[in-house]
């Protein structure tokens, strides 16, 4: 965060009423304890050192920050687009028109939790750590649209996806039809989520030596391609707040609301074009395959240029998501063909 978009986002906090200053502690010091926790991973005795209060002081500042962020998620957190055509998607010959329809990513991903004692066989992740199963759609500008946390590590992504679209409570951004959201191949290609073709390789540079349905492989590419938007957006999140690596031992219910906290702060960061400029210095990817993608034409050996024709291929609304997809992937497949 830059020094200037700070100060915006103090000022709003103050100018809105969210947080008032004591006499003891300003706006500013009770927002530097809590970014100074959740984007270093410090303790409180760290933050007791730096800001020379006392540990009740930080724990109740760093509370009441907390909510206030927290309590800004339909501000921050917002529906994507989903009347356009966003620009990686539209400008792209390997997504458009094959994904036109497409308005974001979802995908799931573990947070620390610190937990002991019997309840922390529930929070045990596949990996053996305790974690928080934390489920989240984001749009192609690498910003989150939607978040749920406080599920168990233990819960499987799809367990936790079914939760948030079947309870009303949860406000799940549901697109209208035509429109849908990319998912992994662990969720079911039906409804608004389209997922890869299962046991099907996407790496088009292996098909020479692995063989296999070449119009699954050049579908599951491009899907791969462009459902990365989640994975990186997931990067530059972790990155930014150590915290949610390394939870420290807060009441459970404040656990979960952090990683929604650190959701809203990230977006309102990628409002400020030099902090967004910042993440590309640093890198803004959380695997060694994302920093190779590029929409250039040569990223894709059967991409093709976005013709007149292509242009106007149109993409059946009325479809069930498994012919949906044969159907993508076989435009795709013509694509790269013709």
């Amino acid at each position: 965060m830059t020094r200037d978009c700070f100060v915006r986002f103090s000022s709003i906090m103050e100018q809105t009423g969210r947080l008032t200053a004591s006499r003891a502690v300003s706006v500013e010091e009770q927002l530097m304890i809590f970014l100074f926790v959740v984007g270093h991973g410090a303790s409180n005795r760290d933050a007791q050192e730096t800001w020379q209060r006392s540990g009740s002081t930080i724990s109740k500042y760093f509370g009441i920050v907390l909510e206030a962020i927290f309590n800004m998620f339909g501000e921050y957190i917002r529906p994507p687009d989903m009347t356009n055509v966003h620009h990686t998607i539209r400008y792209s010959n390997r997504f458009f028109p094959y994904f036109q329809g497409c308005v974001g990513a979802i995908d799931g991903t573990h947070v620390s939790a610190c937990v002991g004692g019997a309840r922390a066989d529930k929070f045990r992740g596949r990996k053996g750590d305790t974690t928080w199963n934390v489920m989240a759609a984001c749009d192609f500008d690498l910003k989150f649209t939607y978040m749920l946390s406080g599920w168990e590590g233990s819960a499987h992504d799809a367990r936790v996806l079914e939760h948030a679209i079947s309870e009303p409570q949860n406000s799940f951004p549901f697109p209208p039809p035509g429109k849908y959201y990319l998912v992994d191949s662990g969720c079911a290609n039906r409804g608004c989520f389209l997922a890869p073709y299962r046991g099907t390789n996407y790496h088009l540079r292996d098909r020479r030596r692995l063989g296999g349905d070449r119009k699954k492989e050049q579908f599951n590419y491009r899907h791969a391609s462009l459902r990365n938007a989640i994975e990186r957006t997931f990067g530059i999140w972790k990155r930014r707040f150590p915290i949610l690596r390394s939870m420290h031992q807060f009441p459970l219910d404040k656990q979960a609301m952090i990683p929604v906290a650190c959701a809203v702060l990230h977006n309102f960061i990628r409002m400020d074009p030099a902090s967004v400029a910042q993440d590309h210095v640093s890198g803004d990817e959380d695997d060694d395959d994302a920093s190779s993608e590029d929409d250039s034409v040569d990223a894709d050996p059967d991409g093709v240029d976005v013709g007149e024709s292509s242009s106007h291929l149109n993409i059946p609304q009325d479809m069930d998501m498994g012919a949906f997809r044969d159907y993508v992937a076989n435009c795709i497949h013509e694509g790269s063909s013709g």
